[in-house]
């Protein structure tokens, strides 16, 4: 139990894959994980929603992979292994648990939403968490599932499984609604899953969160974890509508686009995204630097 709520608390940023030319560029991913690696920063999300993993054929995704395996360092590596059907998710934990990593995070299937209820979903996740070793979170983000979110009562049902030890939650009013249920005897622990709540969803009895804008911002995420732990929380409020406001304007108005915009701005190296996505226009790219330097994060 303490080794999970060592490791599942802090702040962890949801890499992106850097493409150059729509090609994957793996030594700017080297460049980032390295940057990154500096920071307090808990640990990465590896091919998750602002990873693009979608984008990204199985042979780049090991790629993308091998280079966290290398550049992890005493981070903790949550990978995103979610497919449409059990068994290949399954294969991909496997291969997360091979490759060394801390926890396979499995994106809710969507293809067959009337299909798909709670009881299809906990089957899903049960099965798999029987299957590997790696240990399993579960990854709500509706916002990519066409709505598809596994029921507040199949999580609480799901946490009391051995190996399932915790949940990213994308949805807005998810985290809060899980928290009032969870029981806290149980080894779960629950990631907010935007800069948005994450904040408020840490005064519920979230361990942390999994937050877009910590790919450009790592240090000022760190600081509002840090200062919501020494309960400095005039500073922490202070800190969080700023940095929820940024992320609103970028990762809210733009997606990955606005996210790799901003760290090329901070000095990461984020580039275009894959196609049929497009690039954020000069202008916007203008725009988010101006909102950066309004909120007092970079000066002119």
């Amino acid at each position: 139990m303490v080794q999970n709520k060592k490791k599942l608390s802090g702040v962890f940023a949801p890499v992106v894959t850097p493409f150059k030319s729509d090609e994957v560029a793996l030594d700017d991913l080297r460049h980032n994980l390295k940057k990154l690696n500096e920071t307090d920063l808990a640990g990465y999300l590896a091919l998750g929603s602002n990873g693009e993993f979608r984008s990204l054929t199985d042979k780049e995704q090991v790629q993308v992979l091998e280079v966290f395996a290398e550049e992890k360092g005493d981070k903790v590596i949550m990978v995103g292994t979610g497919c449409e059907f059990t068994r290949q998710t399954i294969e991909k934990s496997k291969l997360v648990c091979e490759m060394g990593f801390d926890y396979a995070s499995v994106l809710t299937p969507s293809y067959f939403p009337k299909q798909i209820d709670g009881a299809a979903l906990k089957g899903h996740y049960e099965r798999i968490a029987d299957s590997i070793d790696v240990p399993v979170l579960l990854y709500n983000a509706p916002g990519f599932t066409g709505g598809m979110r596994i029921p507040v009562q199949t999580v609480v049902e799901l946490s009391r499984h051995g190996n399932i030890v915790g949940m990213k939650d994308s949805s807005p009013e998810g985290p809060a609604k899980l928290l009032a249920r969870l029981d806290p005897a149980e080894d779960f622990h629950v990631l907010a899953g935007s800069a948005n709540f994450m904040y408020p969803c840490l005064h519920l009895g979230a361990s942390g969160g999994v937050v877009s804008i910590a790919n450009f911002l790592p240090c000022p995420c760190c600081y509002l974890y840090q200062l919501f732990t020494e309960a400095r929380f005039d500073e922490a409020r202070e800190l969080h509508g700023r940095l929820s406001r940024l992320n609103q304007a970028v990762s809210g108005a733009w997606g990955v686009a606005g996210v790799k915009a901003a760290m090329d701005i901070a000095g990461f190296k984020g580039g275009q995204p894959r196609y049929p996505l497009k690039p954020v226009t000069n202008e916007s790219a203008k725009d988010i630097r101006r909102k950066i330097v309004s909120e007092g994060f970079i000066s002119e």
